[in-house]
């Protein structure tokens, strides 16, 4: 059948004219599966078998699977062939414009999906989380995510949210949101070392102490000054006279370690998510730690989609575990 090839210029059916051509493709159009009916809708709208497959939440051998059940019913080839996505052929156009003309008389309302609040540390988002929400995305175009980013303590305070990924002390989920949520669970405890790009420090010139800092420019996320835990290093950025950038920017703070030579405070892990990076361990005696925490909102816990966000993120760091693990 036409959209079953695996060609760039699929093979079209020998189908005849409509299996009745006393019936007319109002007639047709009403009588089509509303399934079926809505696969081809998406598909001729989108012109993209993928992205049709992405919007209904379905595998695009699936789609293929049901557009081509479609056709075998109607005893037509809906699809023209092209190099360049889906195009209808001169019968799917007639079904795709009889198909919208009876969605607007049943004036079918659009399925509304549930909003589903994600609030999450602006490191933890953009170092491990991101990656695995794109892919979730280009999976499930009609998903309704609300991504907060949290950047400080303040913040964490404020948010409302359904599920929530924050940041804490060593010891404690405190402090937490200040809404109800479920027991806090904690995911990895991280160890924070000072970076370099590895062009822009030789083995035998790398700054193993304190005072061979002095030929270096330090940056540091503004957001780290609130950490206790990070005391050393703040107070060691707070003693430059000069050499010093501070930035409110967590992605800009990374291009400017990777890019200008400076050494700034980053997660263990930084050398794993990028290998241009290298952590300098001997610099401080005592451990910079924070550990990351998630919970639920109470009030949405049972909810699927929520459910969805939780298994994801349970996922990830799972994966991930080796990052964490010293």
């Amino acid at each position: 059948m036409p959209i079953m090839g695996t060609g760039s210029r699929r093979r079209i059916a020998e189908y005849g004219a409509p299996l009745d051509k006393s019936v007319s493709w109002r007639t047709l159009a009403a009588d089509v599966d509303p399934v079926l009916a809505q696969c081809f809708s998406v598909t001729a709208r989108s012109g993209c078998f993928m992205q049709a497959a992405r919007s209904l939440n379905i595998k695009a051998t699936r789609l293929r699977k049901q557009l081509a059940e479609l056709e075998t019913q109607l005893q037509c080839s809906l699809f023209s062939p092209s190099d360049n996505g889906v195009v209808l052929s001169r019968d799917g156009l007639q079904l795709h414009s009889q198909l919208i003309a009876l969605a607007h008389e049943r004036d079918l309302p659009v399925i509304e999906q549930p909003l589903v609040r994600l609030a999450v540390a602006e490191s933890i988002l953009h170092d491990i989380l991101g990656r695995d929400l794109v892919a979730l995305l280009r999976r499930n175009a009609s998903v309704r995510l609300d991504i907060i980013s949290l950047d400080s303590e303040l913040s964490l305070r404020a948010v409302s949210a359904d599920v929530v990924l924050w940041l804490s002390g060593a010891d404690s989920a405190l402090p937490g949101p200040s809404f109800a949520i479920s027991e806090p669970r904690c995911l990895a405890r991280l160890d924070y070392l000072p970076h370099i790009a590895k062009r822009y420090s030789r083995v035998a010139s790398r700054p193993d102490s304190l005072d061979d800092l002095a030929d270096f420019l330090l940056v540091q996320w503004q957001h780290d000054r609130q950490i206790d835990s990070f005391r050393a290093w703040n107070t060691l950025v707070d003693q430059r006279l000069a050499g010093v950038v501070q930035l409110h920017s967590y992605e800009l703070m990374l291009e400017m370690i990777r890019c200008s030579a400076c050494i700034g405070l980053l997660p263990g892990y930084m050398s794993r998510f990028d290998r241009s990076l290298i952590g300098l361990p001997e610099l401080f005696d005592l451990p910079m730690q924070r550990q990351v925490w998630l919970a639920v909102n109470r009030h949405s816990e049972a909810d699927a989609q929520v459910r969805m966000i939780v298994e994801l993120i349970n996922g990830t760091f799972n994966e991930r575990r080796e990052w964490f693990e010293r």
